[in-house]
């Protein structure tokens, strides 16, 4: 089966291209410059977006909407089967919530970035390509950018970090497990003209990302157990609300959804395991 993955080049097509690739898909890598070619190509994982960088909200809606709804339906013209669309948490929710997030929460974006991968995902719908929605939350691996590359350079510092006592959980999934997210859905007829949030099962603190973080550099933890009240008070003293919303408030999503279609995301021990061949690859 020939797969096209856009924005291959990019921190999650890096990662996915290859992982297809040993699946037993013939994979066209899709970069900015090579622009989609539709020729043979069965089905389309569309990552290609702007996320990272001091973009217009028209730069953004135009790219992140307007050109995805143009792009399924040319897929749909050309004949393709399936039309995978990386959509993001960010399209139903903003940094936190109080509820627990699956795919009948109600959507309610609250950026520019957000109502754009919104609009996406309403466009795609309505062009009549079959389709399927992966909304993921932030994911880790190596190449991440924006909030996960920051928190690897906070990682990093040798001083000891104020986290040890936060213990609001938010869910984070691993590029490996996404990989195999779209495995299962393009593998699957069920999943056809539907939408799944991503999310590795376990949400989890802070405190114990940064320890994985640090362990994987051969450091300690190093957390002290300051009280979260008071690293609020000091980031909304210093003009860095946005930034408590991320660390000490809650955002879990719930992947029920996807695991009942047959998702089974690894654990850390078998995070690297290859997946199963395709059968009858082209």
């Amino acid at each position: 089966m020939r797969v096209l993955v856009t924005g291959a080049e990019g921190f999650l097509g890096s990662h996915l291209a290859p992982f297809l690739a040993t699946a037993g898909y013939h994979v066209i890598r899709s970069t900015r410059s090579a622009p989609p070619n539709f020729d043979g190509v069965h089905a389309v994982v569309h990552l290609a977006a702007l996320a990272h960088g001091d973009y217009s909200e028209d730069e953004i809606d135009r790219v992140n909407h307007r050109w995805t709804a143009a792009l399924a339906a040319d897929a749909k013209a050309a004949g393709v089967s399936r039309f995978i669309f990386i959509s993001s948490i960010a399209a139903q929710v903003g940094p936190f919530s109080n509820d627990v997030q699956t795919e009948l929460s109600e959507p309610r974006p609250t950026t520019t970035y957000g109502r754009a991968k919104l609009a996406a995902e309403r466009a795609l719908a309505s062009t009549g390509a079959p389709y399927t929605i992966l909304r993921p939350v932030v994911t880790l691996g190596a190449g991440a950018k924006g909030n996960i590359a920051t928190l690897h350079r906070i990682a990093a510092l040798r001083a000891p970090l104020p986290f040890g006592a936060l213990r609001t959980k938010r869910s984070v999934l691993t590029v490996n497990n996404f990989n195999s997210a779209v495995l299962t859905v393009l593998r699957s007829e069920n999943a056809l003209n539907t939408t799944y949030v991503v999310a590795d099962p376990e949400p989890v603190t802070l405190g114990a990302l940064i320890s994985q973080m640090r362990a994987q550099i051969g450091r300690r933890a190093g957390l002290l157990n300051v009280p979260e009240r008071l690293i609020e008070i000091l980031c909304r003293s210093t003009g860095h609300s946005d930034a408590w919303d991320r660390i000490g408030r809650p955002l879990v999503v719930n992947p029920a959804k996807l695991l009942a279609l047959g998702w089974t995301p690894a654990n850390e021990a078998a995070g690297n395991a290859a997946p199963e061949p395709v059968q009858n690859a082209r």
